[in-house]
């Protein structure tokens, strides 16, 4: 271990015949001392001394070492040093210092510090300015995945895949209005619209019956009106792909529009119930008690009943059609009519020249 008068020999450039000769190294890292005064912290070390040590003639830069001494038992190891308080400093090896790397840059192994100095107007950094200003929501936004808004929100699968029509009838409870767009309508004109103006108008052609092409009555909306075109669906048709329930759904709704036929969902679907197995829905009147007896079913048949009261639902095979008949019967009516499709079990008719019979 050197000792002070090993210092005081090199600091005053006896190298001849010095014991400092022998316990010097060359370093340029200095070294780490352990401060042994116990004054705030026991076990604080002190900062390397970067570029520590002597210049030697001859032999360069040179630290001391504390291992491999010239001599067995050197003067620092006899002195007592019990009554000093520990005002002495150990003087520990220390590696050179190793070269710093911020990591690699694209994959390729080189250090992210400058390797050579900045120009005064250039920013001092260590990686490229990224160039993504204005463009932080288009990146922010690609880490999430998008998805397609369904056309009809809070419906079954099974009947959102029939929905075809955008805009609801503007009376609709279970759809929002749509705003009035200003680009195509002035705001003095959205206020002296048509009455029919966001009213769901059937698509039938010039050529159909002219009250096909008529809105519904706004009390078609209400509960009572709503509970009874689900339960002619529920009682006709459950039994029915959800197609074949909406297709008996546009029959009563059309028959609603027909001046022939009473001007309300109720007493369309209940017409003639007090004439036993000759009212226009056999369920009406068949004697037997009607008794929901499945209210998943139930549920079902009046979804479809508001999809297409609203308009969502509009079956244009089935168009103006006020007709139809199971598979397994042939009533005497149907050879006066036009058949239009078969749905399932059941077979759909509209009457002749724009009547209504």
């Amino acid at each position: 271990m050197a000792a002070y008068q090993d210092m005081a020999s090199l600091v005053s450039g006896q190298e001849t015949g010095a014991r400092w000769t022998a316990v010097i190294e060359r370093s340029v890292a200095g070294s780490l001392h352990q401060a042994e005064m116990p004054f705030s912290d026991a076990g604080a070390r002190l900062d390397a001394f970067s570029g520590a040590g002597r210049t030697a003639p001859g032999i360069g830069t040179v630290a001391f070492r504390t291992k491999g001494a010239a001599a067995a038992t050197p003067d620092e190891a006899r002195v007592n040093r019990a009554g000093k308080s520990g005002r002495l400093v150990k003087v520990l090896p220390m590696a050179p210092p190793k070269p710093f790397g911020a990591g690699a840059v694209a994959g390729q192994g080189r250090a992210a510090l400058l390797l050579s100095p900045p120009v005064a107007d250039e920013p001092r950094m260590a990686f490229a300015r990224p160039e993504i200003k204005g463009k932080e929501v288009q990146i922010a936004t690609a880490f999430y995945l998008k998805e397609d808004k369904p056309a009809a929100p809070d419906l079954p699968p099974a009947i959102a895949s029939l929905v075809n029509n955008d805009e609801a009838d503007i009376l609709a409870t279970a759809y929002a209005p749509k705003a009035p767009d200003y680009a195509k309508q002035s705001p003095f004109a959205s206020i002296l619209r048509d009455e029919n103006e966001g009213r769901f108008i059937p698509p039938v052609p010039p050529t159909d019956h002219p009250w096909a092409r008529q809105p519904l009555p706004a009390s078609a909306f209400s509960e009572r009106e709503q509970r009874c075109l689900a339960a002619g669906i529920y009682f006709e048709a459950r039994g029915e792909p959800v197609k074949g329930q909406a297709a008996v759904a546009q029959v009563i709704l059309n028959r609603v529009r027909n001046p022939a036929y009473p001007s309300s969902i109720c007493g369309v679907v209940y017409q003639n119930e007090k004439w036993r197995n000759r009212c226009q829905f056999s369920f009406a009147c068949d004697g037997i008690r009607d008794r929901v007896k499945s209210p998943a079913h139930f549920e079902t048949a009046r979804q479809v009943a508001m999809a297409v009261t609203a308009g969502k639902i509009w079956l244009e095979e089935v168009g103006s059609a006020t007709h139809y008949h199971a598979t397994y019967v042939h009533p005497r009516w149907a050879s006066t009519m036009e058949r239009v499709k078969r749905i399932g079990r059941h077979v759909f008719y509209r009457t002749y020249g724009g009547g209504w019979r």
